[in-house]
């Protein structure tokens, strides 16, 4: 009779136990919503009362209802799909290259005194570079093609990536160092197992802010350097501003604004999982 007892409380227990995970799931999920939801509906009010307001035509600043309904016409073309495909395919190559790129100048310059001292200042010269100062060099390169776009997107990231390694580095408690030191560790073991995991919080700052200038370069690049029988958001951008489409040019901006969000987002949650695994996050409940 007890242990059927048991069984009972044991199982309203677990019951009681799931519906809470429930519950704090649902929690979770609706205080990271509301405040984006929120944001959201603050920006259409304010951008509705603008618009209401006269202050331009509406051919030039329409309303969010005309450009909701461009974007919701845009989102069943199958050109916008092939359009930004092809723009995140550059976004991707690029960045690939620019966290390559950075990460093996990154590791030489923090660990090469000379190197240090001789292209130290120089990467982050590079890093407050415009990255729109490179298109007439990359055109001069490349004449109007990819690789124009792909080497401004990895001059524009990868200054940032290697810097933010640099610093990770620069930052490694040196009772690490002495800990690998002691356990026999030298040079390459040494950097693989104790200094880039120790320097991954500042390495995943710079990836993020190596990404939101490869992503600006890209846009900045796809406007310039229009190739011909390849469309991407860019194209559709500046087609926008040629046929002056109000509606087309705000809805393609959306666009772009909402992939920064989700890249953003991930980015996040990487910081995130980082943050739990080092036992760094202090949330309570």
């Amino acid at each position: 009779m007890t242990a059927d007892v048991s069984q009972h409380l044991a199982g309203l227990d677990a019951l009681e136990l799931s519906g809470r995970e429930r519950r704090g799931l649902a929690s979770r999920v609706w205080a990271r919503a509301w405040p984006m939801i929120s944001a959201i509906i603050l920006v259409l009010a304010i951008w509705e009362l603008v618009v209401l307001s006269g202050w331009r035509p509406e051919y030039v600043l329409p309303g969010p209802g005309t450009v909701l309904a461009d974007l919701g016409h845009r989102l069943g073309d199958g050109e916008f799909y092939a359009a930004v495909a092809v723009t995140m395919r550059r976004a991707v190559i690029g960045f690939a290259i620019a966290v390559l790129t950075g990460l093996v100048v990154g590791a030489a310059v923090s660990r090469v005194r000379p190197l240090r001292a001789a292209f130290g200042s120089l990467i982050t010269g590079l890093q407050t570079m415009p990255s729109i100062a490179w298109f007439p060099l990359a055109i001069l390169l490349f004449k109007l093609s990819e690789s124009a776009i792909l080497f401004v997107v990895v001059l524009g990231a990868a200054p940032s990536i290697a810097n933010g390694l640099i610093a990770g580095v620069d930052y490694t408690p040196p009772i690490l160092l002495r800990a690998g030191h002691i356990l026999g560790l030298r040079r390459l073991a040494l950097y693989r197992h104790v200094i880039l995991p120790a320097s991954l919080p500042s390495f995943l700052s710079g990836l993020k802010q190596g990404w939101a200038f490869a992503w600006r370069s890209l846009m900045a690049g796809e406007l310039l350097v229009i190739i011909a029988h390849q469309t991407s958001i860019g194209e559709q951008l500046d087609n926008a501003r040629e046929l002056s489409d109000a509606p087309g040019l705000l809805a393609t901006m959306i666009v772009i604004l909402v992939i920064g969000i989700v890249v953003d987002m991930v980015f996040g949650a990487a910081d995130n999982a980082l943050r739990r695994r080092w036992g760094l996050d202090q949330r309570v409940g």
